[in-house]
């Protein structure tokens, strides 16, 4: 039997690592990631999916995505400030993460990235946003994606990867 390569409707386990413009790790996975290549429904950038085409187990490719590729570019209308004493304590520290509602009700994720003179700062924007990125992706696993992971256009919660 031929070895299996990342081709559409295969689930394609992986291993990554983002990295800044200057080389710092920004994000790594622990654990590996996956998605269904070619379904059309995943959220794999697709230039880094294009990329994987092609390649086996244990390949390894790097990406360098644009902020337009990536994140998108910092949006100053994203970034809100407000009285300290108007956020709750356990959010009044630099890199936090807390989860709000926007006036419409949908959960919107923010990062604490600045507190002074009584003033505490919140940024809507992804944390990478406005970030040249190189994403470096190791497979670490694959195979014949199901029908049913194929029609959600997602790996199953529990699959047999085959690593």
């Amino acid at each position: 039997m031929s070895e299996q390569v990342v081709s559409r409707f295969k689930l394609v386990a992986f291993l990554y690592t983002i990295l800044d413009e200057d080389g710092t790790t920004l994000e790594q996975s622990g654990l590996p990631m996956e998605y269904i290549h070619g379904s059309g429904n995943n959220q794999m950038f697709p230039e880094v999916e294009a990329a994987l085409e092609g390649k086996k187990n244990g390949d390894e490719v790097s990406v360098t995505l644009s902020p337009e590729q990536g994140f998108g570019q910092h949006d100053p209308n994203l970034t809100f400030t407000d009285d300290l004493e108007n956020v709750p304590a356990e959010y009044r520290v630099v890199g936090a993460r807390p989860q709000f509602q926007n006036d419409m009700g949908e959960p919107m994720k923010l990062t604490v990235t600045n507190i002074e003179d009584g003033k505490l700062t919140l940024d809507a924007n992804h944390p990478f946003a406005g970030k040249t990125i190189t994403f470096k992706v190791t497979v670490n696993g694959l195979r014949d994606a199901t029908p049913a992971e194929i029609g959600a256009g997602m790996p199953e919660a529990d699959p047999a990867i085959v690593h």
